[in-house]
This record gives C-alpha cells, sequence and structure tokens, in this order.
C-alpha cells in the first residue's frame, strides 16, 4: 500500500502522519488489496478538513471528514473509509458468488 499525505496550510508532522498510518492499519485487516491512498489534510480557520482517496482494483473510494481537532477528523474518516471499504468487499464478493451460482448445472 502506497500512502501519499500532503499538506493545505499545515504542515504534516510525524505525529499526524504516525497516527493515520496507525489508523489505516484496521483498513488492511478487512481489506488487503489496497492500492494506492492519497491523503490531503487542510485547515481553514477552525475547520480542520481531511480527505482521502483510496484506490482498489476497479475502484476509488473518496471519504472526506471536518471537525474542530485534527485526530477527530481522523479518527472520523478511517470509519466512513472502513464502511466504504466493506460495502466494496461485499458487493464484489457477492457478485462472485452470484456468477458461480448462476454458472451451476442443473440436476435432474
Amino acid at each position: 500500500m502506497n500512502l501519499h499525505i500532503t499538506g493545505h496550510h499545515v504542515q504534516v508532522t510525524p505525529a499526524l502522519r504516525e497516527y493515520f498510518t496507525d489508523k489505516m492499519v484496521r483498513i488492511n485487516k478487512h481489506f488487503d488489496h489496497v492500492i494506492d491512498v492519497h491523503v490531503i489534510i487542510s485547515v481553514n480557520k477552525l475547520q480542520q478538513k481531511i480527505e482521502a482517496t483510496i484506490h482498489v482494483k476497479g475502484r476509488d473510494i473518496f471519504c472526506e471528514s471536518v471537525d474542530e481537532n485534527m485526530y477527530a477528523a481522523i479518527d472520523a474518516l478511517v470509519d466512513k473509509l472502513d464502511r466504504a471499504i466493506l460495502k466494496h468487499k461485499e458487493k464484489t464478493l457477492g457478485h462472485r458468488h452470484d456468477t458461480v451460482i448462476l454458472q451451476a448445472p442443473e440436476v435432474e
């Protein structure tokens, strides 16, 4: 998994990078076929905004979160990404199982 973290109007500190990397372990436990993750951290007055785009095979998943605290925004973003990854995983498994059922020969 390639992780790219950039900051707009904020410097990405090693503590922020490490915190986000530790949180991404949860997503890798659910779905280990993540190719790239692009994260943009931005600050506008009192709003801390974090956006992430996850590239998986055949699809890009985008989520964003806004909060007054950057660490709370990261937590909310990882929760959203986790739900989106699980939904994507269920869809791909569902499509695969549907094709197997359709191809099964009928026994008389």
